[in-house]
């Protein structure tokens, strides 16, 4: 399926699967978070918002890349410049929502609050981070709960994944466009 570019080609189109996958699980815990602070009439921390934009954005463009790959029209140069580019949003999006999170432990939080995982707790938790504002204040949120805490966490973990992953397929295109610019000369020497 595609052109056949070998391994270099499946690696591409594995790298693109997964980088797909790790954002639809990114974009599907954000939303829900987002929805929940908007039904409870708060305003969602901007550090959300800017994940759910970044990872929309990311997954429409790895959606018309694997499909330009597919039939064989992919600017490599320019996947490479704009997989880039979104390398570095990603890691500035891993900075951001792991610096407060890495000194929590999830597993004590719901020792601590006495929190259940309902909606109620939920709400509540979210009016005890509102500011005077009524923003929500991200590194009061994440420690509200297990549950939240444990997926936000999770998030973390996915953009440091797709920090990887983009950092790779980076690699596989500036590597398939010096394929693609050598086989024009290998086939004129034979």
């Amino acid at each position: 399926m595609g052109p056949n570019h070998g391994v270099l080609g499946a690696t591409f189109k594995a790298t693109r699967a997964l980088e797909m996958a790790s954002m639809i699980a990114i974009i599907g815990i954000t939303a829900n978070f987002i929805s929940e602070m908007v039904s409870a009439g708060a305003t969602p921390p901007p550090v959300l918002v800017a994940i759910l934009s970044i990872v929309c954005i990311a997954v429409l463009y790895c959606v018309i890349t694997l499909i330009l790959y597919f039939d064989s029209i992919l600017p490599y140069v320019i996947s490479t410049g704009i997989d880039s580019l979104f390398l570095i949003a990603l890691i500035v999006v891993a900075v951001v929502v792991g610096k407060p999170l890495s000194y929590l432990n999830c597993q004590v939080l719901d020792q601590i609050s006495n929190a259940t995982s309902s909606a109620y707790d939920f709400t509540s938790a979210l009016g005890n981070s509102l500011n005077k504002d009524g923003n929500v204040n991200y590194s009061d949120w994440i420690g509200t709960s297990k549950s939240t805490c444990l997926e936000m966490k999770s998030i973390w973990g996915l953009s440091i994944a797709l920090c990887i992953l983009f950092t790779f397929s980076a690699l596989s295109t500036i590597c398939l466009w010096k394929r693609s610019k050598q086989a024009p000369a290998d086939k004129g020497v034979a």
